[in-house]
Protein backbone atom coordinates (compact mmCIF):
# COMPACT_ATOMS: atom_id res chain seq x y z
CA UNK A 1 0.00 0.00 0.00
CA UNK A 2 1.60 3.34 -0.99
CA UNK A 3 0.88 6.73 1.47
CA UNK A 4 0.40 9.90 -0.13
CA UNK A 5 2.72 12.96 1.72
CA UNK A 6 1.28 16.34 2.41
CA UNK A 7 4.58 16.93 2.47
CA UNK A 8 7.90 16.34 0.82
CA UNK A 9 12.16 16.04 1.70
CA UNK A 10 14.07 16.33 -1.04
CA UNK A 11 17.44 16.44 -2.18
CA UNK A 12 18.97 18.57 -5.18
CA UNK A 13 22.50 17.57 -5.90
CA UNK A 14 24.90 19.42 -8.86
CA UNK A 15 25.34 16.77 -11.55
CA UNK A 16 28.75 16.91 -12.11
CA UNK A 17 29.52 15.56 -8.59
CA UNK A 18 31.67 12.09 -8.18
CA UNK A 19 29.78 9.24 -7.18
CA UNK A 20 31.07 9.67 -3.30
CA UNK A 21 30.49 13.11 -3.22
CA UNK A 22 26.72 12.58 -4.01
CA UNK A 23 26.47 9.71 -1.31
CA UNK A 24 28.56 12.28 1.18
CA UNK A 25 26.46 15.23 0.69
CA UNK A 26 22.86 13.55 0.80
CA UNK A 27 24.27 11.97 4.05
CA UNK A 28 25.29 15.26 5.82
CA UNK A 29 22.42 17.38 4.11
CA UNK A 30 19.25 14.61 5.67
CA UNK A 31 21.24 14.72 8.64
CA UNK A 32 20.21 18.23 8.99
CA UNK A 33 16.73 17.78 8.21
CA UNK A 34 16.72 14.91 10.83
CA UNK A 35 17.76 17.15 13.68
CA UNK A 36 16.40 20.34 12.94
CA UNK A 37 12.67 19.01 12.55
CA UNK A 38 11.31 15.98 14.57
CA UNK A 39 8.05 16.30 13.06
CA UNK A 40 9.79 14.13 9.76
CA UNK A 41 11.11 11.44 12.14
CA UNK A 42 9.22 8.03 12.78
CA UNK A 43 9.60 6.20 15.93
CA UNK A 44 12.07 3.35 16.40
CA UNK A 45 12.55 0.32 14.96
CA UNK A 46 12.81 -2.96 16.40
CA UNK A 47 13.29 -6.70 15.18
CA UNK A 48 11.55 -10.01 16.02
CA UNK A 49 14.19 -10.88 18.50
CA UNK A 50 13.51 -6.78 20.52
CA UNK A 51 16.73 -5.45 19.41
CA UNK A 52 16.33 -1.70 19.08
CA UNK A 53 17.42 0.48 16.36
CA UNK A 54 17.33 4.26 15.97
CA UNK A 55 14.13 5.87 14.54
CA UNK A 56 14.42 7.21 10.77
CA UNK A 57 12.20 9.70 8.38
CA UNK A 58 8.58 9.14 8.48
CA UNK A 59 8.47 9.41 4.73
CA UNK A 60 10.84 8.85 1.44
CA UNK A 61 13.60 11.03 0.38
CA UNK A 62 13.51 12.47 -2.94
CA UNK A 63 16.55 12.92 -4.79
CA UNK A 64 17.35 15.04 -7.58
CA UNK A 65 19.72 16.84 -9.55
CA UNK A 66 20.65 19.51 -11.47
CA UNK A 67 23.46 22.20 -12.89
CA UNK A 68 25.08 24.98 -10.77
CA UNK A 69 22.48 27.45 -12.24
CA UNK A 70 19.11 24.86 -11.11
CA UNK A 71 20.76 24.82 -7.41
CA UNK A 72 21.41 28.67 -7.61
CA UNK A 73 17.80 29.50 -8.50
CA UNK A 74 16.14 26.44 -6.08
CA UNK A 75 18.05 28.27 -3.08
CA UNK A 76 16.78 31.41 -4.03
CA UNK A 77 13.05 30.07 -4.29
CA UNK A 78 13.64 27.93 -0.68
CA UNK A 79 14.44 31.06 0.81
CA UNK A 80 12.07 32.99 -0.24
CA UNK A 81 9.57 30.61 0.37
CA UNK A 82 11.09 30.25 4.13
CA UNK A 83 11.79 26.27 3.58
CA UNK A 84 13.49 24.62 5.81
CA UNK A 85 16.40 23.82 4.33
CA UNK A 86 20.05 22.63 4.71
CA UNK A 87 22.87 23.40 2.44
CA UNK A 88 26.54 21.82 1.56
CA UNK A 89 29.10 24.24 -0.23
CA UNK A 90 32.07 22.73 -2.62
CA UNK A 91 34.53 23.89 0.21
CA UNK A 92 33.36 21.90 2.55
CA UNK A 93 34.93 19.11 0.79
CA UNK A 94 37.96 20.51 1.92
CA UNK A 95 37.42 20.36 5.80
CA UNK A 96 37.83 17.85 8.12
CA UNK A 97 35.11 18.06 11.18
CA UNK A 98 32.01 20.11 12.07
CA UNK A 99 33.62 23.40 13.33
CA UNK A 100 35.35 23.88 10.16
CA UNK A 101 31.94 23.09 7.91
CA UNK A 102 30.03 25.83 9.94
CA UNK A 103 32.91 28.62 9.55
CA UNK A 104 33.80 27.77 6.08
CA UNK A 105 29.64 28.33 5.38
CA UNK A 106 29.42 31.21 7.38
CA UNK A 107 32.56 32.49 5.18
CA UNK A 108 30.96 33.06 2.44
CA UNK A 109 27.52 35.75 1.55
CA UNK A 110 24.56 33.87 0.49
CA UNK A 111 24.64 34.70 -2.81
CA UNK A 112 28.02 33.49 -3.51
CA UNK A 113 27.61 30.29 -2.09
CA UNK A 114 29.40 27.51 -4.24
CA UNK A 115 26.18 25.48 -3.91
CA UNK A 116 26.48 21.24 -4.32
CA UNK A 117 23.03 19.93 -2.43
CA UNK A 118 20.22 21.55 -1.26
CA UNK A 119 17.90 19.35 0.88
CA UNK A 120 14.57 21.01 1.93
CA UNK A 121 11.01 19.82 3.64
CA UNK A 122 7.85 21.79 3.35
CA UNK A 123 4.47 21.33 1.34
CA UNK A 124 4.84 18.87 -1.54
CA UNK A 125 3.54 22.03 -4.05
CA UNK A 126 6.43 24.36 -2.38
CA UNK A 127 8.78 21.88 -2.41
CA UNK A 128 8.16 21.15 -6.42
CA UNK A 129 8.08 24.78 -6.71
CA UNK A 130 11.36 25.48 -5.53
CA UNK A 131 12.92 21.70 -7.86
CA UNK A 132 11.69 23.77 -11.23
CA UNK A 133 13.88 22.64 -13.67
CA UNK A 134 16.01 19.76 -11.73
CA UNK A 135 15.59 16.25 -12.63
CA UNK A 136 15.08 12.83 -10.64
CA UNK A 137 18.37 11.64 -9.72
CA UNK A 138 19.07 8.55 -12.13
Amino acid sequence: MSTRFDTKIAVLLREDLESWQRLNVTAFLVSGLGTGLPEVIGEPYEDADQVPYLPMFRQPVLVFEGTKETLKAAHARALSRALPRAVFTGDLFATGHDEANRAAVRAVGTSDLDLVGLAMYGPKNAVDKVLKGARMHP
